[in-house]
């Protein structure tokens, strides 16, 4: 009991304790690497032309449209009760996959499931607000290290219980249901937050992320550095701006969305963070895509009415390879400025050469393979994009242009899915799709490449130039005026 109070009276355990088991719950869904041969299979019998054209879009487009007004309500009201509404639409999600029959009824899924991802953002800003900035790296850690643990435990459950107990794909949806409602239940203990980034902001000092204190003679090999310290500097003036709506009536909600465009403005005018939001949202774009279509290409190269289905061991492989690409950028030591918008090049193109694999190939094995490479290449480089962009800005700018940069990356999605999948559009196949897909990524590929391609040859003509004493000031500013246009 003693101990019970110690955490209680911590200040940061207990609801760093209390989101992790609320985030182990809610990805402890070992029925969603098998949705769709539950969808086309005798429990719901939709036809596999139904659930590509007409079911999975839906939760592209309601995702677009609830993205926006969530992230901003999520704020407004302090992160919890937006948490207990992605733990009802959970709950409501499972118990229309379990219950409800038809094109309508599963159009109606994807619906509370795109609620579900618009409320994600909740998750992950919530521990903001009640721990000091002191712990914010080591629950930061715990919150994401649990969720993909428990998205390859449930992975591997359901292939588990597929394989060797030959479990249903009904009783797995009734698993999720359980875990969803546990997950729901334990989000009600969460303490409520007294403040928020932008509506609720307190008076204390704001905290950048990344770097503050830098000698500037450490910045001679980051050409793009001083960018970065100037968009902190403008943050924290910006502070000011902010404190005038703090605890204000709601008619100043107008006010703060002006600030906040103003904020975006002024983040997207640097040339580094504007290339790395390029890159997040055409490639996040592609990969939501991906994950939401790749079932039924492993369908159409497997029936699973008539095959082995392993959808679980392969996303728990996966997932598992994903964390750790994604734990090895840490350990990685290079200068990202110079190299970064190159490894966008590189890694963009081996995930265009996967899904080309994807659809070239009639082995379902080799199929396998090529996604698992694809998602550990993307969340290699979307872990990059993340810390490049997080290292120059405040908190509340990163939160900024995370949510804008997943807009922009929806509104993309939105344009694919109506020309390239959806049967008001082109309504292709889907191994024409994927084909269509990996052009898509080998377009981004070679943007970046030939971007990476000018940056370097712009710094090294720098260079020469600056170790050449015949140099003129006009040559100077020649090339200095070239670099910038790049």
């Amino acid at each position: 009991m003693g101990c019970w109070r110690k955490i209680q009276s911590s200040g940061w355990i207990f609801p760093t304790l209390i989101l992790c088991m609320y985030g182990f719950f809610v990805m402890m869904r070992p029925s969603e690497p098998f949705l769709t041969p539950y969808l086309t299979g005798p429990d719901k019998n939709l036809t596999i032309e139904e659930v590509t054209q007409k079911v999975f879009p839906v939760w592209t487009y309601s995702y677009l449209a609830l993205l926006l007004p969530v992230f901003l309500l999520t704020d407004y009201v302090r992160y919890k009760p937006v948490i207990i509404i992605q733990g009802i639409s959970l709950i409501i999600t499972w118990l229309l996959l379990l219950f409800a029959h038809g094109v309508q009824a599963m159009q109606l899924v994807e619906f509370t499931y795109g609620m579900v991802t618009a409320t994600e953002v909740a998750y992950y800003a919530y521990i903001y607000s009640v721990v000091s900035v002191d712990h914010y790296q080591k629950v930061t850690s715990y919150c994401r290290s649990i969720t993909l643990v428990s998205t390859t435990a449930a992975s591997l459950l359901g292939q588990l219980l597929v394989s060797l107990a030959h479990v249903s794909y009904f009783y797995l949806n009734a698993i999720s249901l359980a875990s969803v409602s546990m997950a729901f239940i334990s989000s009600c203990f969460l303490p409520m937050p007294q403040k928020s980034m932008f509506f609720h902001k307190k008076s204390s000092p704001e905290v950048s992320i990344g770097p503050t204190d830098k000698n500037p003679s450490d910045t001679s090999n980051q050409p793009n550095y001083q960018q970065g310290k100037d968009v902190r500097r403008s943050s924290e003036n910006s502070q000011k701006t902010h404190q005038l709506f703090k605890n204000q009536d709601p008619k100043h909600f107008l006010a703060v969305l002006v600030q906040l465009c103003k904020d975006l403005k002024e983040c997207y005018t640097t040339k580094k963070l504007l290339y790395w939001s390029i890159w997040w949202a055409l490639a996040t774009a592609g990969f939501n895509q991906i994950l939401n279509y790749v079932q039924v290409l492993w369908d159409d190269k497997a029936p699973s009415h008539s095959s082995a289905v392993y959808n679980g061991a392969v996303e728990a492989i996966a997932t598992f390879l994903s964390s750790i690409t994604s734990l090895a950028v840490g350990y990685v030591k290079l200068n990202w400025d110079l190299t970064g918008e190159l490894a966008l090049g590189i890694f963009s193109a081996l995930d265009a050469g996967s899904l080309f694999l994807m659809h070239f190939t009639g082995n379902i094995w080799a199929c396998y393979a090529a996604y698992v490479v694809f998602k550990a290449c993307y969340m290699l480089l979307i872990t990059i994009a993340t810390f490049q962009i997080a290292v120059s800005l405040s908190m509340e700018r990163y939160a900024l242009m995370f949510g804008f940069n997943n807009f922009v990356a929806l509104l993309i999605q939105t344009l694919l899915t109506v020309m390239v999948v959806d049967s008001t559009g082109l309504g292709l196949d889907i191994g024409t799709q994927f084909l269509i897909y990996g052009s898509y990524f080998a377009a981004i590929a070679g943007i970046f490449l030939i971007r990476s391609l000018y940056t370097i040859i712009s710094i090294k003509c720098q260079t020469n130039i600056a170790g050449n004493p015949r140099t003129n000031e006009a040559e100077d500013q020649n090339i200095n005026g070239y670099a910038t246009r790049l």
